[in-house]
């Protein structure tokens, strides 16, 4: 059997945890604040409006047997029909504004995207995914082992939907923007394998999930493990035997769906995701294979950064190559000093995602440049 370290083994099994602040990490729960908020927003996108109020409207739709909650954010008073945007979060227990259970304090990636599409004229839907926030666990509380990848799907089409049929948005400029493991439920959305969809414009793939998802644990594993034998915490014959521990856990699942039982140095907590089903379902997919699925001349916005510490910009190099020979019509934005979370910090630490710092002015421009070009 595998050695078994019990002092590296614990101090990497607190390692893992942290990093679990989602493997993929946009990772608070909703407040579940009901009725509607109205907010001022100088609009600069088609309707030119100096002031046009907005409302963040509490939302729900049914999808699979699970009530999803969510956030539409619109105008209160719109002349004209207007485009609307679909917001996917990330891995993890993330709620509709990219809060995390797992992340005490606030990350706000996507009320943030929300806040900077309706100062381009641009409504927006956002949801707390099976898992997180006011929708919780619903049907699935007593057995999250079942969970796959099925529920994610159904939801992320149902919110579409939902989007679709509000009056005041326009059919023909609607868009889907995913970040992190959203984008894998984005391209499913926009690539037609999930089948038919309502029309989607434009999508954006923010720091995306862009490599097999067993692979990227693989990775994340991989630099877990490296950092700590760097740091003298693990002997180079213990790091080896933990690479070759996670190496074969992750062949394992990809094969069979099941994992290895009593896998050491704590490395199951890579591997917790709602349940090890969704993870062997989400690894059948390449990121870089379903972006060549998509309508050739679709308008793309992918994003990746220097200091992104769970996407690497050469992982989304493989998505890029998919999109480019799709024929997609590429906006490829690389990001100087931004965290996974948007949040400007060098660092790229998990541990930041809910500092109150600063999100990137770069992205937010690149988001107005491509709605301007693409949903206007």
């Amino acid at each position: 059997g595998m050695p078994r370290f019990s002092g590296a083994e614990r101090r990497l099994e607190i390692l893992l945890r942290k990093a679990r602040v989602g493997v993929l990490g946009i990772v608070a729960l909703a407040l579940a604040a009901c009725g509607i908020s109205v907010a001022n927003s100088a609009s600069a996108g088609p309707e030119r409006s100096s002031a046009m109020k907005w409302v963040d409207e509490q939302v729900s739709f049914p999808a699979g047997g699970v009530t999803i909650y969510g956030t539409f954010r619109h105008p209160l008073d719109s002349a004209n029909d207007i485009p609307g945007v679909l917001l996917i979060a990330g891995s993890g227990p993330t709620d509709r504004n990219g809060n995390s259970a797992l992340s005490p304090g606030s990350i706000g990636t996507l009320k943030t995207i929300a806040d900077w599409l309706s100062e381009d004229g641009v409504a927006s839907l956002r949801y707390d995914k099976l898992g997180s926030g006011q929708t919780g666990f619903g049907p699935y509380s007593s057995d999250k082992s079942g969970i796959g990848i099925r529920p994610f799907e159904a939801e992320s089409l149902a919110a579409l939907r939902y989007l679709t049929e509000q009056p005041k948005i326009d059919k023909g400029r609607v868009g889907v923007i995913g970040h992190s493991e959203g984008a894998l439920f984005a391209l499913l959305l926009a690539s037609g394998v999930d089948g038919s969809t309502p029309a989607i414009r434009a999508l954006g793939l923010v720091e995306p999930l862009s490599i097999r998802y067993l692979d990227l644990v693989k990775v994340q594993g991989g630099q877990q493990i490296e950092s700590e034998a760097k740091a003298n915490y693990f002997t180079a014959q213990q790091a080896a035997s933990a690479m070759e521990a996670l190496s074969s856990a992750v062949t394992r699942l990809r094969t069979t769906g099941k994992l290895p039982s009593n896998l050491p140095y704590g490395l199951e907590g890579l591997f917790s995701q709602p349940s090890t089903r969704f993870l062997y379902q989400a690894d059948k997919y390449d990121p870089a294979s379903l972006a060549k699925k998509l309508p050739s001349g679709m308008p793309v916005l992918v994003s990746c950064s220097t200091s992104d510490k769970q996407v690497s910009c050469g992982e989304v190099d493989h998505l890029v190559t998919g999109l480019v020979s799709g024929g997609a019509k590429l906006d490829f934005v690389h990001l100087v000093g931004v965290d996974h979370v948007l949040k400007i910090d060098p660092s790229g630490s998990a541990a930041d995602f809910s500092e109150p710092l600063p999100f990137s002015s770069q992205f937010k421009s690149a988001l107005a440049r491509f709605v301007r070009s693409s949903l206007s």
